[in-house]
């Protein structure tokens, strides 16, 4: 680096001097962060799950679960530490989703984010702010309030991804109880796909490709005839997966 050259204060974010032994290079060093869309559902919508932060910038802003990523943990580490950290959720199905890098997304410097997504029962987790949460909790997609940084995009290819995803994918079972009626699965891909299905070719559809197993179990508590209840054989799936076999919708 020519003398004349200045470095860059390490309290932008944007360079740190690096700990001995390690190569020192002549080039910006973007801090790297993870944010989660983590989806659930309920009888008539799609949730997403947000943090209030607790701290600047954005404080009090409603916004993504996220944190920047440690240098010994790689890309999924650091997104399943973050959801554990800040939500109490762990355990989940996660894929990664996009990389958001525009230079100015975020105040504090040059910060890269790579977001995921993930899926969960609503009633299988009791979500709690931790960390630099403020608070927690799940908002409508079409109730959602004012949100940090780039988060709205974030969530908005997420949610692109899963309506395209579930139409060859069984992701959506991750949405929905280990026990099930044949109306809650149509109701979850009409909600995810946001039209309406027709009763009998859905069912025959589904049942057809042989992953959705009758059990002796029944609804409970319902005011109607109880429903016969099914399960997701996700064995048998990534056998016949294995095989060539595809799943569409």
């Amino acid at each position: 680096m020519p003398a004349a050259e200045k470095k860059p204060d390490s309290r932008d974010g944007a360079w740190a001097p690096p700990p001995p032994g390690r190569h020192v290079y002549e080039y910006p060093r973007p801090a790297v962060t993870v944010d989660c869309v983590v989806l659930g559902l309920d009888a008539d919508d799609l949730k997403v799950l947000l943090v209030q932060r607790g701290v600047e910038p954005f404080k009090h802003t409603w916004a993504l679960p996220g944190g920047f990523v440690k240098d010994d943990e790689d890309l999924d580490e650091a997104a399943r530490r973050e959801l554990r950290e800040e939500t109490n959720i762990e355990d989940v199905y996660l894929e990664q989703l996009y990389t958001f890098g525009t230079p100015k997304r975020d105040p504090r410097g040059r910060v890269i984010t790579v977001a995921y997504y993930a899926l969960a029962k609503l009633s299988d987790y009791r979500v709690k702010a931790a960390t630099d949460a403020e608070n927690v909790g799940w908002y409508a997609l079409d109730q959602l309030p004012p949100l940090a940084f780039d988060h709205a995009e974030i969530i908005t290819r997420a949610v692109e991804r899963l309506r395209g995803k579930v139409r060859y994918a069984p992701i959506g079972f991750e949405l929905l109880p280990p026990r099930f009626s044949l109306t809650q699965l149509q109701r979850l891909y009409e909600i995810v796909l946001e039209r309406e299905l027709d009763k009998r070719n859905f069912r025959k559809k589904i049942l057809s490709l042989g992953l959705v197993v009758e059990t002796d179990e029944v609804e409970t508590g319902v005011r109607h005839r109880a429903a016969r209840l099914y399960r997701f054989d996700k064995k048998k799936y990534e056998r016949l997966l294995k095989q060539g076999f595809e799943f569409a919708i």
